[in-house]
């Protein structure tokens, strides 16, 4: 195996640090070294690079094209670095890491509420939560508990369903000059669109016999908590799933211009790897949420 570029972690300091202020003697006091000490750092990096990342002119600094490229790179370095050590110092000796995967719009609307309660009942359990359009992160060994919508169906994974899934329209109250007499009127107004399910107005149309020309028009979002604030300022229809939409329509800042609900082809799961069944923290989570979940939220 060929040797690893690696430089320093000094060195890459004193090359950020000159190359945000321009200057080795201001990055020799910001980081408490002397000014040759920066500038011998950084002269041994582009030694290492083979590239000048600095030119010298007139006794100021400035990045070469290569430097620019590289403190791009090295910023980004650094800020994980920067992360991850404070991440450590959150923890005690014995809490355990849970990385949790979800949609967002599932972790926003459902999840996240859900989990009120869980750190102070499992003091020893952080718990890691991460956006994931597609269920992939178990497979890639990312995260250890997933939540994910579908047939219920992961190669490797024990799945647990939560709940099934119906779409309903909703709008804010003052959209609707007067109330709908069919749902063929409300083709007329603004359907908003979510990337992750573009047939879902058509099928919604067409479950009622009908077929809306405009059912695949209107303004889209990538997620459905996205079409669902839309929907909350007033920039047109949302079909969004009831769970997302419920606080909302009890409280009136809502309202279903028309009544029909669709089933969607699919439910909401959670799902671990089949060899981690056992595992405690694991274990925790899948326990607490099936608690959560009352009659109602099917």
């Amino acid at each position: 195996m060929s040797k690893r570029l690696v430089p320093s972690m000094t060195a890459l300091q004193c090359f950020e640090a000159a190359a945000r202020h321009l200057s080795f003697t201001r990055a020799a006091e910001e980081l408490h070294l002397t000014q040759s000490a920066v500038s011998k750092q950084v002269a041994q990096l582009e030694d290492m690079l083979r590239h000048h990342l600095f030119l010298r002119i007139r006794r100021r600094l400035q990045l070469t094209p290569a430097g620019s490229l590289y403190l791009a790179e090295v910023n980004k370095i650094l800020t994980q670095v920067d992360i991850s050590s404070r991440y450590i110092l959150s923890y005690g000796d014995e809490t355990e890491v849970l990385t949790v995967a979800t949609q967002p719009s599932f972790g926003v609307g459902w999840l996240i509420p859900k989990l009120k309660g869980f750190g102070k009942a499992h003091p020893n359990i952080h718990l890691d939560i991460r956006n994931e359009l597609e269920p992939f992160a178990l497979l890639q060994a990312k995260a250890d508990v997933g939540f994910f919508f579908g047939q219920g169906t992961w190669p490797g994974a024990t799945c647990i369903e939560l709940f099934d899934d119906q779409v309903v329209p909703v709008c804010a109250p003052d959209l609707l000059e007067q109330p709908l007499s069919n749902a063929e009127q409300l083709a007329e107004l603004v359907l908003m669109q979510c990337t992750s399910r573009p047939e879902a107005w058509h099928e919604w149309f067409l479950e009622q016999g009908l077929s809306a020309q405009n059912s695949y028009h209107g303004p889209r979002f990538d997620t459905f908590y996205m079409c669902l604030s839309a929907a909350l300022s007033g920039c047109g229809v949302a079909l969004v799933p009831r769970y997302l939409a419920e606080s909302h329509l009890a409280s009136g800042s809502l309202v279903m211009p028309w009544p029909h609900t669709m089933r969607s082809q699919g439910a909401h799961f959670v799902a671990f790897a089949e060899h981690a069944a056992e595992v405690p923290k694991v274990r925790a989570l899948v326990d607490w949420i099936l608690e959560q979940i009352t009659p109602q939220a099917h």
